[in-house]
């Protein structure tokens, strides 16, 4: 129940931060995850990790996760 709300909660932010496409462009990878969307991938689950959130993204055989420590601050990686 707790990560299905958290899930919510993010989805319910999510149209801000890609609006923000460069305030959200990751740190050490030229993917973000305004970019994995329109690609395609679906948010499958968010986490809470300390201070942090992690939002996996799923498209077939591919997955990313993305960290986000803030708004601004963020960074997606292949996970496979």
């Amino acid at each position: 129940m707790r990560r299905g709300l958290l899930t919510l909660a993010l989805l319910a932010v999510a149209p801000g931060v890609f609006a923000q496409d460069a305030a959200v462009s990751s740190q050490g990878s030229s993917t973000t995850m305004a970019e994995l969307i329109k690609q395609g991938y679906e948010i499958k689950a968010a986490v809470p990790n300390g201070s942090k959130f992690i939002v996996f993204l799923q498209k077939e055989n591919s997955a990313y996760a993305c960290e986000f420590a803030s708004l601004q601050n963020s960074r997606c990686g292949s996970i496979n």
